[in-house]
């Protein structure tokens, strides 16, 4: 069945470009407009256009059942992760740093650098706000724009080289993909952190120096501390778990995020979360989810042929069209070279403050990062480290595609 189009762009894609447009030119308006967007683009499918689940209010059920998990774990681990920044940065380790990290730019390019390391074993939501909250304190509160997009590369980075950093590995780990294989998008991810971590650092010293010493009578919560640890070993366990031994149902209820949510009411008694950030977290959740939502309702049915050249435009397309369906359809078509598809999904979303969860994040923790046009403005090495980044790993391991997977389309024949 043909689908409504102007030309040979079906309409989906113009509601959902305008709806991108929106927000990059009204960003004090970003959760009204993607909110809405969700809400026009879904009312035009079941009038005018299936599902690929089905046609009218059943198809829209349909399809709702399908990405349910998906919207309530990114929910549950924003607003969880928004407690656990406040909780680490009261813990008062972002105010010791400054004896540890150099006084000057070198400091600052260290702290991208550790957001970088906890990124490959922790969420990369996870690593963001850390790495925000560590910022708030060494700054004084005044981080660059080109700074904070710089934390989101750096977290977005670190995740793109392994199957436990960022969903989209994850996603390529419980489909069959050797980890070791994803294990290559480190080089490029790598590289792109000293082209772009470099110029931020220098950025950020010159609009706010990084604090010197720390305050001497500072002293560590090691409660909190505590429970910081707790609730990132029992998402990372239950991450782990669930996609080795429990994959049959990983796509049927929001572990990750429950999990997250009951290590916070667990330690609640202990030390008590600052709750009333959850009001202002909910609000920028409800942004992404709307803008995750509008992408899985795009009828987006096949890409072009499997290639390098192919997975260096996802990596420019995942900064406007959320990278966990475009993960999917990569897996089901199959064919991919997996380590470069990691590393431009994982990592090409940074290029736009609402182009991966960590950004958005970031984002409500520092309002002041929501415009497109400041982002560009400030963050530009990070599209060049991206593609930088890209063709080191091509001249250093090749693109090798015919990695068939089970259930792709590749391999259904």
């Amino acid at each position: 069945m043909s689908l409504p189009s102007v030309g040979p762009i079906p309409v989906e894609f113009i509601l959902f470009g305008l709806v991108l447009a929106g927000v990059a030119l009204f960003h004090r308006h970003t959760m009204r407009i993607a909110l809405g967007g969700a809400i026009v683009i879904a009312v035009y499918k079941v009038l005018l256009s299936p599902f690929r689940t089905g046609a009218g209010v059943a198809g829209f059920g349909l399809h709702l059942q399908h990405e349910w998990v998906i919207l309530v774990n990114l929910l549950l681990l924003l607003l969880g992760f928004a407690l656990l920044a406040d909780l680490f940065e009261k813990s008062e380790v972002p105010a010791v740093l400054p004896r540890y990290l150099p006084d000057d730019w070198k400091g600052c390019f260290a702290l991208l650098v550790l957001v970088f390391v906890l990124s490959s074993f922790l969420d990369n939501i996870a690593a963001a706000m850390i790495g925000g909250a560590v910022a708030h304190t060494v700054f004084r509160g005044k981080v660059h724009i080109g700074y904070l997009a710089a934390i989101v590369a750096a977290s977005n980075g670190g995740g793109a080289g392994s199957v436990v950093g960022d969903t989209t590995t994850t996603m390529m780990w419980i489909a069959g993909v050797n980890p070791l294989h994803v294990l290559e998008a480190f080089i490029g991810a790598g590289v792109a952190l000293v082209i772009f971590g470099i110029p931020a650092a220098l950025q950020q010293q010159r609009h706010s120096p990084i604090q010197k010493h720390a305050d001497a009578g500072t002293r560590i919560d090691g409660a909190r501390v505590a429970i910081v640890a707790f609730i990132l070993v029992a998402a990372i366990v239950v991450n782990v778990t669930i996609n080795t031994r429990f994959t049959a149902i990983s796509d049927r209820f929001p572990f990750l995020g429950a999990a997250v949510a009951l290590a916070i009411l667990v330690t609640a008694g202990w030390r008590a979360p600052n709750w009333s950030l959850l009001p202002g977290a909910f609000k920028g959740s409800v942004f992404l989810l709307s803008l995750v939502l509008c992408a899985s309702m795009m009828p987006v049915e096949h890409l072009p042929a499997a290639s390098w050249q192919t997975a260096l435009g996802l990596g420019f397309l995942s900064a406007v069209f959320d990278n966990i369906p475009l993960t999917a359809l990569a897996l089901k078509q199959g064919g991919y070279d997996w380590g470069f598809l990691a590393y431009a999904v994982g990592f090409g979303g940074s290029m736009l403050w609402f182009g991966s969860s960590a950004g958005v994040a970031l984002s409500n923790m520092y309002p002041e990062a929501r415009s497109v046009g400041q982002w560009l403005r400030h963050g530009w090495m990070i599209a060049v480290a991206y593609v930088v980044g890209f063709f080191v790993m091509l001249a250093v391991i090749g693109f090798h595609p015919g990695s068939v997977l089970k259930g792709s389309v590749a391999g259904a024949g």
